[in-house]
């Protein structure tokens, strides 16, 4: 039976170089997004044509019943789940002074960007536990998807830094719970990524690159973090549970 990972915001961005890395390895998906299946067909077709096979579920992570879709998806048409990677997340609608940040802006990034991740890895995680008590040599992990934010400070969009700060602290908890069962806990925390998200920032960025703000010169690409989840998919980290792998080009080496 092929392995099987859900990926939130798994069809656009970061999360399609995530989910192309996995088709690529042979590895069932289950995608979920905001947009209408429609929206995203193109994208569907062209993971199916990579071998594999991949379920699209609409929903918002941050809605309760939205989760137990993903997960039920995952268990009700392939028959497990295998990998959670926890990617969704939004920015703030506008970039405010954390002395202006409003509570329905903190509201907003926090449900989708942590809470969402949170509720959805207590149902992902259980259901790996069950498989793992049921199926021998049964593999599973759950990978959180964070951002240099979780650490660098950006006093405009405060709301999304704590969301990342909080993601890193979720990792920890969930490798310390789930360890002793064999469910690895990872976080995986892109710098400066070239998305739909960056677009709007790009020619600061193109200039804070060409000034050396990273040691590798360029733009991060969604098939960067694609390949470190896959990595982490394919298990060759396991004895590093609940530690952080860097995607961010050397932009965080403490530099004089």
């Amino acid at each position: 039976m092929k392995q099987v990972a859900l990926i939130t915001g798994g069809t656009r961005g970061i999360g399609l170089g995530i989910a192309k890395s996995l088709a690529q390895h042979g590895i069932d998906l289950v995608l979920n997004g905001m947009r209408p299946e429609e929206g995203v067909k193109v994208v569907l077709e062209e993971l199916t044509n990579l071998g594999v096979s991949v379920k699209y579920v609409q929903g918002n992570v941050a809605d309760d019943e939205a989760r137990k879709a993903m997960v039920g998806t995952a268990i009700e048409s392939f028959g497990q789940l295998n990998f959670l990677i926890n990617n969704a997340g939004v920015a703030p609608l506008e970039r405010n002074d954390i002395l202006n940040m409003t509570e329905e802006s903190y509201d907003r990034v926090m449900d989708i960007n942590l809470k969402g991740a949170v509720f959805l890895s207590q149902l992902a995680a259980k259901a790996m536990l069950n498989a793992k008590a049921t199926v021998s040599n049964f593999e599973a992990a759950i990978i959180n998807v964070s951002s240099v934010s979780a650490t660098l400070a950006s006093v405009n969009r405060g709301e999304y830094c704590m969301s990342k700060a909080g993601m890193a602290m979720l990792t920890s908890l969930l490798a310390a719970r789930l360890g002793a069962d064999g469910v690895g806990v990872y976080e995986v925390r892109p710098g400066v990524i070239a998305t739909d998200m960056t677009s709007g920032v790009q020619a600061k960025y193109d200039a804070l690159i060409e000034e050396g703000l990273f040691v590798t010169p360029r733009w991060g690409l969604p098939e960067d973090v694609g390949k470190a989840v896959l990595a982490l998919v394919r298990g060759d980290l396991k004895y590093s549970t609940g530690q952080v792998i860097m995607v961010d080009g050397g932009m965080t080496i403490g530099r004089l």
